[in-house]
């Protein structure tokens, strides 16, 4: 490993071990907040899966066979993706004859989807 690339790694780490306890005290009992939270964001993980949720954020609502045709894959793949979408709490779906079309839960999976795409186009 070069030196430089020595002095990059120790670069990002503090030298020396100390905190504040002040702000250890007001952050640490509210960490617990955001148990549960990583199960929204594994679910966009999926590339599949963060397309068809851009997808429903694109259209009111779609169905199955639709989502299947625009990402390129079986009726059965998109239907399973959308299921696991909608057991996360991202989608919803109602059932129309032999049709099953799916929409995006609420308004705050429409938010994260923008403000991703956002943040992914700065530089």
């Amino acid at each position: 490993m070069s030196e430089k690339a020595k002095l990059k790694q120790t670069d990002d780490t503090c030298e020396t071990s100390c905190f504040n306890e002040d702000i250890v005290k007001r952050v640490q009992p509210k960490i617990n907040d955001v148990n549960g939270v990583e199960l929204l964001f594994k679910a966009m993980s999926d590339a599949t899966r963060l397309k068809i949720v851009y997808a429903l954020t694109l259209e009111k609502e779609l169905c199955v066979c639709d989502v299947a045709h625009i990402i390129g894959s079986t009726t059965a793949t998109a239907s399973h993706h959308l299921r696991l979408l909608r057991n996360m709490g991202l989608a919803k779906y109602r059932k129309e004859g032999k049709l099953v079309y799916y929409s995006v839960k609420d308004e705050h999976v429409h938010q994260l989807v923008r403000i991703a795409l956002e943040h992914s186009r700065e530089d």
